[in-house]
């Protein structure tokens, strides 16, 4: 990719979408998505890696306990994210850049407005649930759930940030986002935890200052920056009809976010019955192996924009080998993972502790997971020709479906015999089958708009 590539407009990047080769565009789509997947993975295992060899175990398992809760307050952000690439990319699509832009900053300033609500949300749930778990780790987890309240409204902006530069066939400018947050976040960790041993409270302060320099950064960008794409608040107010639409295809992906986080709070409090080692074993190995689950899943955002602004044009065809296309690159991927990881797992475990009963967990978790990332992919992927058609119920059943009735009912079932580990086959199990049932869905599709531009009904699937 060379730099006049990444200076491209929306109009410049749309045409380049629209009468490109199909693989060519995925990839160059997906190379800075696959990258702030990486990126985006190594969030969390820097966290790890700081936590628990400098705070503990007992740390480290209140924030792997805590993170489902926090991304069940951001379900409302990633709802929006998905809307803006639902909606703005088919505006694209269909050449009405005007629309598009204006639509954007109805989403930032909604955003902005839910991200200030949610903060005291999370504060009460931190009370609530700190309340009914290990008691080793209570103080800890109500401690960080309350401070990273204090995050919320930044999170929720860098959400709806990457939904608009995606929609914008920009995939790019998230990655570099990432980046920059990703250095100051291993800064403000060594500064907090490393050298003030602040625990737990350095880490919520770390994740604090690295989004405010970001969301500035950001707010620069959209509002200030001169460019094609600049955004106007001069003269703004709220557009019911924009809102109402917001809200049709924005609220089965809010739901979906949220019952998936949901369903592994609840994992997470099976796993918390037997104590803090176990609970970090798990998350020792979530943390490594979601790298493995970032990189096949990364091609659901291309796959988005590419339907999305090809049902904006008219063209079904290219949108359905655009999905299938995507699946093809994101189950490679998702073997070479396999191949490069497997082999390693024990060697990256060992980085985060050296606890023999706690690396045996780590290791057993981590090859069960990384063996599962195939169906991972490919179900991501045709998630995201859901959303790029406007159909953001579908994903919802299906992350319904992949959690709740495949992942938990399986744990339920299991572990009375298999125990924690329980846990991990069932991610195996839900993954895979949740795959072949996306596939299945999609394959009786009709390949047009379900987004309401015209006032004409859309029908969801063929007979």
């Amino acid at each position: 990719m060379h730099l006049k590539f990444f200076n491209q407009s929306t109009t410049q990047r749309r045409d380049f979408i629209l009468n490109g080769s199909i693989f060519r565009t995925i990839v160059f789509l997906s190379v800075p998505s696959l990258m702030l997947g990486v990126v985006q993975s190594l969030m969390p295992l820097m966290d790890g890696l700081f936590i628990n060899n400098v705070s503990g175990t007992l740390v480290a398992s209140a924030v792997t306990f805590s993170e489902p809760v926090v991304n069940m307050m951001t379900a409302f952000a990633q709802g929006l994210s998905v809307a803006a690439m639902a909606i703005i990319g088919q505006l694209n699509g269909k050449g009405d850049f005007v629309e598009s832009k204006r639509t954007s900053t109805q989403i930032v300033v909604a955003g902005s407005i839910l991200g200030c609500l949610s903060a005291p949300l999370l504060v009460g749930a931190g009370a609530l649930i700190s309340r009914t778990v290990n008691a080793q780790i209570s103080h800890n987890v109500f401690l960080y759930l309350s401070l990273y309240a204090l995050v919320l409204p930044f999170s929720f902006m860098e959400s709806i940030y990457n939904g608009i530069k995606n929609a914008n066939g920009q995939p790019e400018a998230p990655f570099i986002r990432m980046i920059l947050i990703l250095l100051l976040k291993i800064f403000f960790n060594v500064i907090f935890i490393y050298f003030f041993h602040l625990g737990i409270v350095g880490c919520a302060l770390s994740s604090l200052l690295a989004n405010i320099c970001i969301t500035v950064w950001m707010f620069y960008e959209l509002f200030l920056k001169k460019s094609l794409d600049k955004l106007e608040l001069k003269g703004f107010h709220f557009e019911r009809a924009t809102l109402e639409k917001l809200g049709r295809i924005g609220l089965p992906a809010m739901l979906n976010t949220f019952l998936l986080n949901l369903g592994f709070y609840l994992i997470n409090n099976e796993t918390q019955k037997y104590g803090p080692i176990v609970l970090n074993g798990q998350g020792i190995a979530n943390n490594i192996s979601a790298v493995c689950f970032n990189l096949p899943g990364a091609f659901s955002s291309a796959v988005t924009t590419m339907v999305s602004m090809s049902i904006g044009a008219g063209r079904a065809n290219k949108a359905k080998r655009s999905c299938v296309a995507g699946c093809i690159l994101s189950a490679a991927t998702a073997a070479v993972v396999i191949a490069i990881i497997v082999p390693l797992s024990s060697h990256l475990t060992i980085l985060f502790t050296r606890q023999t009963d706690m690396l045996e967990i780590a290791n057993r978790a981590l090859h069960i997971y990384t063996y599962s990332v195939v169906g991972f992919g490919v179900c991501m992927t045709v998630q995201g020709a859901f959303v790029g058609l406007g159909r953001t119920k579908v994903p919802l059943v299906l992350g319904f479906l992949r959690i709740w009735l495949l992942r938990y009912l399986f744990i339920l079932a299991t572990e009375s015999s298999l125990q924690y580990y329980s846990v991990f086959w069932g991610n195996l199990f839900s993954n895979y089958t949740a795959a072949i049932l996306a596939l299945l869905l999609i394959s009786r599709v009709k390949w047009e708009s379900a987004i309401d531009f015209s006032g004409k009904p859309a029908v969801e699937f063929t007979t």
